[in-house]
């Protein structure tokens, strides 16, 4: 079972069902299954550049922010062992949050003559890969 938290600011028009269909597709490529939440968060760019001032030391937006709750100390991606926090009692695999930008996602899709929802899914599986680990 796959919880997917997709918070939204009321005046960008996501795909919700798109959405958590990027996040189910991109953790089954990366084998993870059972009790597992993620939570996404469509923001404008004021929100953006502020967490990342906030957290990165950055001061712009950028089109995508991944937030582990956890990090990997293994590149196995079959079980994912997790370090730093006590495992939720309930069982359920808690990865963290992604954060990303609807005007820097629908200007790359400008730029890159595909749909901001086709952008917006190529955001989320990148940031995905980010909470299970994967890094670049």
């Amino acid at each position: 079972m796959i919880n997917i938290i997709i918070s939204s600011d009321p005046r960008y028009n996501v795909n919700k069902i798109a959405i958590k269909t990027a996040v189910s597709d991109a953790l089954m490529r990366n084998h993870i299954s059972g009790k597992v939440e993620v939570g996404v968060n469509i923001v404008g760019d004021r929100k953006m550049h502020e967490l990342n001032r906030k957290y990165r030391g950055i001061d712009s937006t950028t089109d995508i922010l991944s937030f582990a709750l956890e990090e990997s100390n293994t590149t196995s991606m079959q079980h994912i062992p997790r370090i730093g926090f006590v495992s939720a009692p309930d069982q359920w695999l808690r990865l963290g949050d992604i954060v990303i930008s609807y005007p820097q996602a629908l200007d790359d899709a400008s730029m890159d003559g595909i749909s901001v929802d086709e952008e917006i899914r190529t955001l989320v599986e990148h940031g995905i890969s980010h909470l299970v680990g994967i890094h670049h």
